[in-house]
């Protein structure tokens, strides 16, 4: 069976843009596939160095995860810092790309932009090796991704390529897997969704907050009072609705444009789908929180599966350096 690792930095709760972006697919994939899920602790550390949430952060990231639907005992989940051989193959494939080439990654130029980044430390723009080493320390075959993700994804190929030639082949070239469904806008506008930014709905948001942020989510700025005709392609409740509800998409469109429906009523109908959609991750995540010593063992188990798994793999890599 063809393996996929993926996995998320310890954030605390998530929303629904991670929902959309990766949750949904996770899910999917794990009958399919044989999924790793990776707690990406060590990359907290790239964007600021206060450590102190992040076993809670961590715990509630899990919470989510199987509330949604994960299944601990399909898609094993571990915390990055506990599989020592994380470190190791960083340093490896550290030697194997140039600063050049670093540099140019997009994705890391858009993080320096939206975080207000001003001095880069050694360990962010090397951030994409380390994600490389997390996949390829599981000979990961796919990766689910959102569409910013693809560089580093073309990182990791070109670093398994460039070990493969100089010591022998170990690593197979990870192929991304996109979401139907890649990205979700944030309330504000901002093409994406992002608990930094102050613009997401969370996955244990209950009706009364969903209902206050969608009421104050921007929508067509030339659409002031209902009977003013609207633009729904630059709409976020729009958006919302495509995702949260197709079946009524082609009505709203029409009576949105025509100036038939308003605001209110949109965003109002937007607000019980997406309630609707929330509801079973809502009472599933109520039973989770009232058995911490289930995700710990949750968590103990997969961090026993990644271990034996991460070191065959560095066995394997010794002995192609002739290092071991």
């Amino acid at each position: 069976m063809k393996r996929i690792l993926s996995g998320m930095r310890p954030t605390g709760k998530l929303h629904i843009g991670h929902y959309v972006g990766a949750l949904e697919n996770w899910v999917a994939l794990q009958d399919e596939f044989e999924n790793y899920h990776l707690i990406a602790d060590y990359h907290v550390l790239t964007t600021g160095l206060d450590m102190s949430n992040v076993y809670n952060d961590t715990i509630e990231m899990m919470i989510d995860w199987i509330a949604v639907g994960l299944d601990p005992e399909k898609s094993p989940m571990f915390r990055q810092s506990k599989i020592k051989q994380h470190a190791e193959l960083h340093l490896i494939f550290s030697m194997l790309i140039s600063v050049d080439r670093l540099q140019r990654n997009p994705t890391l130029k858009d993080q320096i932009r939206d975080l207000n980044i001003e001095n880069l430390s050694y360990g962010h723009l090397g951030y994409p090796v380390l994600q490389a080493a997390d996949i390829l320390l599981y000979k990961g075959n796919y990766v689910p991704v959102g569409e910013d993700q693809l560089p580093h994804i073309e990182i990791t190929r070109e670093i398994a390529r460039r070990f493969n030639s100089n010591f022998g082949e170990v690593f197979p070239e990870p192929e991304p897997k996109l979401t139907h469904f890649p990205r979700l806008a944030g309330l504000d506008g901002n093409a994406k969704m992002s608990k930094s930014l102050g613009n997401t709905i969370l996955l244990s948001d209950d009706l009364e907050a969903i209902k206050q942020k969608i009421r104050k989510a921007v929508t067509d700025p030339l659409k002031v009072r209902k009977g003013d005709p609207g633009r729904p392609e630059v709409c976020v409740i729009y958006s919302y609705h495509k995702k949260f509800n197709p079946a009524d998409v082609p009505e709203i469109s029409t009576n949105c444009q025509s100036g038939a429906l308003g605001c209110v009523d949109c965003k109002t109908r937007c607000t019980n789908k997406i309630y609707e959609y929330l509801a079973p991750t809502l009472e599933c995540r109520k039973e989770l929180e009232a058995k911490p010593e289930y995700i710990l063992d949750c968590l103990r188990s997969g961090e026993e599966k990644a271990l034996q798994i991460a070191t065959d793999t560095m066995n394997e890599v010794h002995e192609k350096m002739k290092i071991g």
